[in-house]
């Protein structure tokens, strides 16, 4: 191929020509709160914990200004890749990327699903 990168795969194909399935392809099941029942995600538990007080720490690489940031305020909504904090002190709303969550503090006890760890 005159020296050009040739890779018949396509994406969704692993190793040895393995179809992987796709977030469409896999059977969701999710009970009341919105949550998967039998997986114990970030997102999941930070659902759990919605409308609760949170200090969040954040991290983003290679960025001098925000290196280290905390996020202090009110869980109001999370997704599998995002957690939106509004902080009715200053009136101001975060959307946090969770890829860039370190860890999360609470000042009460926090709501975790039992299924998670049975």
């Amino acid at each position: 191929m005159n020296g050009s990168y040739y890779n018949n795969t396509f994406p969704g194909t692993g190793l040895n020509n393995n179809t992987i399935p796709n977030q469409q392809s896999v059977p969701s099941y999710q009970d009341q709160y919105g949550l998967q029942d039998e997986q114990s995600f970030i997102e999941n538990i930070l659902r759990l914990n919605r409308g609760k007080k949170a200090r969040l720490h954040v991290t983003v690489p290679g960025s001098i200004e925000w290196q280290d940031r905390v996020f202090d305020g009110i869980i109001e909504q999370a997704g599998k890749d995002h957690v939106i904090v509004s902080n009715p002190q200053t009136g101001e709303w975060y959307l946090i990327l969770l890829i860039y969550l370190d860890f999360v503090t609470f000042e009460e006890p926090i709501n975790y699903n039992k299924q998670f760890y049975q």
